[in-house]
């Protein structure tokens, strides 16, 4: 059943299968997800998300951006921590852009959160304007070539020293956390289109420093964190 890490002598493009919906198409599956996406949150991600925000550590008054807010819930958890810094978040999906603006109408922090519609792949954010940078659940629904890609413009945007925390779905380490990519791979999604990544290869090959993976699941559904940083100057 698959579900290998890559070795030493091979690419993270190995053993992470390609994305099997096209990319314009996945905004609008979300769009339609969006009003019940949270049933699934909380049974396979709520776990991720508070370590997630443990490793994030925000410090009040930083520039933090979350790209793909999904929605809101880590948002508006950011931005609580981030007393008297900026906060942004960037989302594609029309539906999830909704449910994150309502969330924060709800938490009174409509104010406080600038929210903008826009692609990972062209961040509507300036060069190393960012302190902490924040995603989940994004990568695992990118064509392979594309993830590269993203994680290059999360760079970008960070500060030298800029952190990063990354939560995706990813290879399972145990053999009934691999049914997932199991069904994936013989045309079965059960995920909307998410499928195992590993981001960890990838921030190496950009340079990233500081590059450090935690695996755990929930509900069987395998997740890797990932942290690092920007190179200083």
């Amino acid at each position: 059943m698959a579900g290998r890490l890559a070795t030493p002598r091979q690419s993270w493009r190995d053993v992470v299968l390609e994305a099997k919906d096209a990319p314009e198409r996945v905004p609008r599956v979300y769009t339609r997800l969006a009003p019940v996406y949270e049933a699934w949150a909380r049974a396979t991600e709520s776990k991720s998300r508070r370590r997630v925000l443990e490793l994030a550590s925000v410090r009040p008054g930083e520039d933090v951006l979350e790209v793909a807010t999904g929605t809101g819930v880590q948002l508006v958890r950011l931005a609580r921590a981030n007393l008297g810094g900026r906060t942004v978040g960037v989302e594609i999906s029309e539906g999830m852009l909704a449910q994150t603006r309502r969330r924060l109408e709800r938490a009174g922090l409509t104010e406080e959160v600038e929210v903008i519609e826009g692609s990972a792949l062209e961040l509507p954010i300036e060069d190393e304007s960012v302190d902490l940078l924040v995603n989940g659940y994004m990568l695992d629904l990118l064509p392979r070539d594309d993830i590269p890609g993203a994680l290059a413009e999360f760079k970008r945007v960070l500060r030298p020293r800029g952190r990063l925390v990354l939560s995706n779905m990813t290879k399972g380490e145990r053999r009934r956390h691999r049914i997932w990519d199991w069904a994936y791979g013989r045309g079965l999604v059960l995920t909307a289109n998410c499928r195992g990544v590993l981001a960890a290869p990838v921030l190496r090959e950009l340079n990233f420093v500081g590059v450090s993976r935690e695996y755990l699941s929930q509900m069987l559904f395998p997740t890797e964190i990932v942290t690092a940083h920007k190179e200083g100057r």
